[in-house]
């Protein structure tokens, strides 16, 4: 039996009554099979502690064999205040839970990168400025991915996607300059709490997370670009 703090990535119906949770753990990405968990019948485990994001203790036992595995207890560690009832945070939320599913591969523990997810999450839920939290949340993810931007050239006019890199010459494809590279540079080395000096509007963000997600791409085989994105573009164009 083993005892880790967890990050919901995805939960998914199985069957009539079971669920299959991926989640982020202190022991890595697992993915778990809860059964009979939506009859009503299970008086440890309830499918309301299995939403996207939430932070939990969970009491497990890990196969490590390639199958699923199973949590035997379960309790809130960080419960949110705000995530789950602010529109414009919970469509930012489910977008990065949904990166996140598909950024994070079944693979060995990152303490760095899980107390990272875990800190932002936290960082979100109790601060009101936040609308770029997004873009600076993505980039920074890339430190714990592996390909965040070399910024060695950083004052050159073109940024190599496929690279990573900043370019004094232009690149036969894939890469961000004017306008769009501006922004990108902006956002190089921003914290949560410096975000305020992000003075963009809608189209801006949406430019530099198209910018980001063509990225994410190149960098991660098999990325899909989130089915939420569009909702969380129609919600910050409403807030714009």
């Amino acid at each position: 039996m083993i005892k880790t703090k967890a990050i919901v990535l995805t939960s998914l119906k199985y069957g009539e009554a079971d669920l299959i949770v991926k989640c982020l753990t202190e022991e890595g990405v697992k993915s778990y099979l809860l059964r009979r968990i939506l009859s009503g019948r299970s008086k440890k485990l309830k499918p309301g502690y299995f939403q996207a994001l939430s932070q939990l203790d969970i009491s497990a036992i890990h196969n490590n064999k390639g199958n699923l595995n199973s949590i035997s207890e379960v309790k809130i560690s960080y419960l949110y205040q705000t995530v789950g009832i602010d529109i414009y945070k919970q469509s930012i939320a489910l977008f990065l839970a949904e990166v996140l599913a598909y950024a994070l591969r079944e693979e060995e523990n990152n303490p760095n990168l899980f107390e990272y997810i875990e800190t932002a999450f936290k960082w979100l839920d109790s601060h009101d400025t936040f609308a770029n939290f997004h873009l600076v949340f993505l980039l920074q993810l890339t430190k714990y991915l592996g390909f965040y931007p070399d910024i060695k050239n950083h004052t050159v006019n073109f940024f190599d996607l496929e690279e990573g890199s900043f370019s004094n010459f232009k690149p036969v494809r894939n890469y961000v300059s004017g306008k769009e590279l501006i922004l990108f540079k902006s956002l190089i080395g921003i914290k949560f709490d410096d975000m305020v000096a992000l003075k963009w509007n809608s189209v801006n963000r949406q430019a530099i997370l198209d910018v980001l997600l063509v990225y994410y791409g190149f960098h991660l085989p098999g990325f899909k670009k989130p089915r939420s994105l569009k909702v969380l573009k129609e919600v910050f164009n409403e807030n714009s």
